[in-house]
């Protein structure tokens, strides 16, 4: 059964295109060395604001940032733990050595198991 991470980020609007180029190469290595089956990243385009919660309130996106959700598709958990596990390890998502378009800290994500899959 497919295994799927999700992604939540806040990215400064400005770096929608650096952002893109950063996706695209990530998503390069998840589906050509560790994987992945698939690979989305979808740029929020009517993503309200909650008064208790919402996208935006979990990141804590700002005025100049747009909320962007994201998600790898695995064939299973066992493949998506061996993957993510070189992906920790790997020097080219060093944060450090390959500075994301947006701020890691304010990321929120996890691991799903497929419940419905119509």
């Amino acid at each position: 059964m497919a295994y799927i991470d999700g992604f939540v980020v806040a990215v400064p609007s400005i770096n929608k295109e650096q952002y893109k180029a950063y996706a695209k190469q990530c998503i390069d290595i998840f589906k050509q060395e560790y994987g992945a089956l698939a690979c989305k990243e979808c740029w929020g385009d009517d993503v309200p604001e909650g008064e208790i919660t919402s996208f935006p309130l979990a990141v804590k996106a700002q005025d100049d940032e747009t909320v962007v959700f994201s998600w790898i598709t695995w064939p299973s958990k066992e493949v998506r733990d061996i993957g993510m596990q070189k992906c920790m390890q790997d020097p080219r998502f060093d944060p450090l050595k390959s500075p994301m378009p947006f701020d890691g800290k304010r990321m929120i994500y996890g691991g799903f198991e497929v419940l419905v899959d119509e």
